[in-house]
């Protein structure tokens, strides 16, 4: 049998889990697969034109997944589950800092002065949604203008850069984009959710995750041991401005059920959106599409 695959999701759990054996102690056959970041920059501030927009949900609908828990904001692993791309996971689920940032120098101070500004986000991604959910109360639907310019360290360098006016930042890299003096204008704190595939074992799973509860009790108690990591999550273009002892724990694992209410009104927002096309797939209901003991 293959062994089970972990992978850190630009989040310190999984790394503490492996530093301290918690893993191992659990009696997981795995093995711990970080990403390669030292690419090229493919950067770009252009508007990335509907056809080659790709996101995380393109990332489950393709079944590119690289381990057998993937985390992806909630919107989109309930989505791609409800269209068979795999099934959530549903007995933990995490919350993510987020935001929307501007340049210190930016006239831009208040929620309603984004208004018809482009917001930089990834498409179908966490901070797509996030952005438009955060900025309901403040602006009119045809008011918000969001920019997709591609995955998370490419919008992190154009922000840093000065090649866009506005952009959303989670995790690690929203860190350091206040860590250079960079103004939150927003909280977009959102919630990330598991995927995992049909002939992923269950209880592999919680073993998984019983790991995970340890680390994430360790990050509760002494953050400051542990935000070494984030070096390890970002491409080294960024390493010599970096100080990873300023940055914070970062995404928060929750060991509660994604529920049936979770569910719908998560489909039901998404709907009201229009993100995704009225005709998109919806062959599974709560029962099929969310993996629950």
């Amino acid at each position: 049998m293959a062994k089970f695959i972990v992978a850190p999701h630009m989040r310190l759990p999984e790394w503490v889990a492996e530093e301290k054996g918690y893993f191992t102690d659990e009696g997981l056959d795995y093995e711990f697969r970080t990403a390669d970041h030292a690419v090229a920059s493919i950067k770009s501030a252009e508007e990335v034109p509907p056809e080659k927009r790709s996101g995380a949900y393109q990332t489950f609908e393709g079944g590119g997944r690289s381990c057998d828990v993937s985390s992806a904001c909630h919107w989109t692993v309930n989505m791609a589950a409800t269209a068979g791309n795999g099934r959530l996971w549903g007995e933990a689920y995490s919350v993510t800092p987020s935001g929307i940032y501007v340049p210190a120098d930016s006239d831009i101070r208040t929620p309603e002065d984004l208004a018809n500004v482009p917001i930089t986000v990834g498409y179908q991604s966490g901070s797509h949604y996030s952005t438009i959910q955060a900025l309901e109360p403040f602006l009119k639907r045809e008011e918000i203008n969001l920019h997709f310019g591609g995955m998370l360290f490419q919008r992190l360098e154009l922000l840093v850069d000065g090649e866009i006016p506005a952009a959303n930042a989670f995790g690690g890299p929203m860190y350091l984009v206040e860590q250079l003096g960079f103004r939150k204008v927003l909280d977009t704190t959102f919630m990330v959710a598991a995927m995992i595939s049909g002939d992923t074992n269950p209880e592999d799973v919680r073993k998984c995750y019983r790991a995970l509860k340890r680390a994430q009790a360790d990050i509760d108690l002494r953050p400051e041991l542990y935000t070494h990591y984030y070096l390890k999550q970002f491409p080294k273009r960024f390493h010599d401005i970096m100080d990873t002892r300023r940055f914070g724990p970062g995404e928060r694992i929750v060991f509660e059920p994604y529920t049936q209410e979770m569910y719908k009104k998560t489909q039901d927002w998404i709907r009201l959106w229009e993100i995704f096309p009225e005709d998109h797939a919806s062959n599974a209901g709560f029962a099929e599409a969310v993996a629950t003991g």
